[in-house]
């Protein structure tokens, strides 16, 4: 008898785990990219109101107003770029 003859047939692909592995990888892929799809589609983005640059502007002339409130602000800053501590003033 011959030695092919006797071998048993191939497995089918199903049973191989490096398949499975291989194919793991896009399937998590698309699943995630209907997820994505169905986030995006079910809970729109907030419509900006129609004139969010003139709040804008108002809140820019609202914190030019008093330069006071400012300060603590200016101070940390100014902490932060030269590493020397602020000077402590009394009122």
């Amino acid at each position: 008898m011959n030695d092919q003859s006797r071998t048993t047939p191939p497995e089918p692909w199903w049973k191989f785990g490096h398949v499975w592995l291989v194919l793991a990888g896009p399937v998590i892929v698309v699943i995630a990219g209907f997820i994505t799809l169905y986030l995006a589609v079910s809970r729109p983005d907030p419509v900006l109101s129609p004139d969010y640059y003139r709040q804008g502007i108002e809140i820019n002339k609202t914190l030019a107003t008093d330069p006071a409130s400012l300060a603590p602000a200016v101070q940390a800053r100014n902490h932060a770029a030269t590493g020397t501590p602020p000077a402590v003033t009394k009122p």
